[in-house]
């Protein structure tokens, strides 16, 4: 393509090198919806405003929405020299209405509609992740009210601690995937203001009506200074951030499936749907899935950091180093969002092994904290209770058995603080013990259910 041909040819003669025009080309083909949607909006108030028109901008707005019908019908071909998808929309929209398509750049610059398309794509993919996490958050809602009351060990350094309930364990993930969900909201809201009208950096002298603009593409307001509007990526950020968050949150979640699916566990049987074989080992079931949207946490992290990295040298307004947002942002909402959808799909299917969660939840001497909490209501000080505890739990591994098979003699001699109903102490008893705001008693949990289906 000679210099003439490009939308900023006229400076130029000749023809650019072939390894230029690859290396400067977009990879934004697919946002052909969002860059015909901002043209469109941006027609019709050229038109009204009388900058171009009528005629025109009406015959513009036609040719668009056809030109939208070759896209979604794959009859637009990709050509690299035209560098990026607002040269396709353009070329396309002249062939097809000829002269007039010329005027649909009055008053914008190819940087603020580049900025409006950046905008356009974080609104929707956070529009995309929210949907995504609400539907989880509806699962393990779901999985816990249903498992409010099954016991489970709880862990603190992947050791067993205290009982806790398989409903109290996934709705805690529930709370992270609301917090995630908020940050997906909150940085939509800042995303979701209109960029087109400032120009390449210092507005335009034409009589835009901006604030009709926003309101067809459903912006709550325009940007205030012309230069952040054009060359700040911040939001684009945001969203890889809160991506980031909560790939880290499912990645969590994913290395205790794994854990959960191993022999040495067995808390958990995989779906077949939801998991994969081995080449070598016909008995292999693996937990594929979990195993990927763990890997994957670092793609994400990976996108942010690039971002960061790309625009902390930037000076205003607009750098040709901003191209690298929109691939940014379509790899980051790539991995959080489907990874989002499957975990919603998988974690009904899972099959848990309820009586081995709750042989497991009094193991490994798991009640010793109950059994100190039982002498601190008789009166005697905690950091002395731990001390009397930890010498019965001494005492119970040199024997062999765990705490509530030792003799009351034994307990007796610990402390004379000790009744015959020490003996009686068992988990449902320990979780039913924790009967407040925040804690595993199964009444709370189920509560903490329905609260959180509520809030969904």
């Amino acid at each position: 393509m000679t210099g003439a041909g490009r939308t900023w040819g006229g400076r130029f003669s000749g023809n650019m090198d072939a390894l230029t025009r690859d290396y400067t080309a977009g990879v934004d083909s697919t946002l052909y919806e969002h860059d015909i949607a901002g043209s469109i909006a941006h027609a019709r108030m050229l038109g009204r405003q009388a900058i171009i028109s009528r005629e025109d901008a009406e015959a513009i707005v036609a040719g668009l929405n056809a030109v939208l019908l070759d896209f979604r019908a794959g009859r637009v071909a990709w050509r690299p020299e035209l560098e990026d998808v607002h040269t396709h929309v353009e070329v396309a929209l002249r062939e097809k209405i000829g002269e007039a398509a010329g005027r649909l750049h009055t008053a914008r610059s190819r940087n603020d509609q580049v900025a409006l398309l950046n905008r356009l794509l974080v609104r929707e993919a956070c529009d995309d992740a929210v949907a995504a996490t609400s539907s989880l958050l509806a699962v393990l809602a779901d999985l816990g009210e249903h498992h409010a009351a099954d016991p489970m060990p709880g862990y603190t350094h992947l050791q067993r601690a205290q009982p806790v309930t398989l409903g109290h364990h996934l709705l805690a993930y529930g709370e992270m995937l609301l917090r995630d969900r908020a940050r997906f909201t909150d940085c939509r809201r800042r995303a979701n203001v209109l960029p087109l009208g400032s120009g390449a950096l210092a507005g335009s002298p034409y009589p835009l009506d901006r604030e009709g603009v926003a309101r067809e593409l459903g912006f709550d307001t325009v940007s205030r200074n012309s230069l952040d509007a054009t060359a700040d990526r911040d939001f684009a950020v945001e969203f890889l951030a809160a991506a980031a968050v909560a790939q880290m949150h499912l990645s969590r979640l994913a290395e205790e499936i794994v854990l959960w699916a191993s022999a040495e566990f067995a808390f958990v049987r995989l779906p077949d749907r939801f998991a994969t074989g081995s080449s070598m080992m016909p008995q292999k079931k693996n937990a594929d899935v979990a195993e990927l949207a763990r890997g994957r946490a670092g793609r994400v992290y990976g996108e942010l950091l690039a971002l960061l990295t790309t625009l902390k040298g930037l000076p205003l307004a607009y750098n040709r180093d901003l191209q690298e947002d929109k691939a940014a942002v379509l790899a980051g909402a790539g991995v959080v969002v489907p990874s989002l959808r499957i975990f919603a799909a998988m974690l009904p299917a899972l099959e848990f092994d309820l009586p081995r969660l709750r042989q497991a939840a009094g193991a490994g001497f798991s009640l010793a904290t109950d059994v100190a909490d039982y002498l601190v209501r008789k009166g005697m000080p905690f950091r002395q209770a731990h001390a009397v505890v930890g010498g019965l739990v001494l005492e119970a591994e040199t024997r062999g058995c765990d705490l509530h098979l030792l003799p009351l003699d034994v307990y007796r001699a610990a402390s004379p603080l000790f009744e015959p109903d020490i003996l009686d102490l068992a988990v449902d008893a320990a979780l039913a013990a924790r009967d407040l705001p925040g804690g595993t008693a199964p009444a709370r949990v189920a509560a903490a259910a329905r609260a959180m289906r509520a809030e969904i």
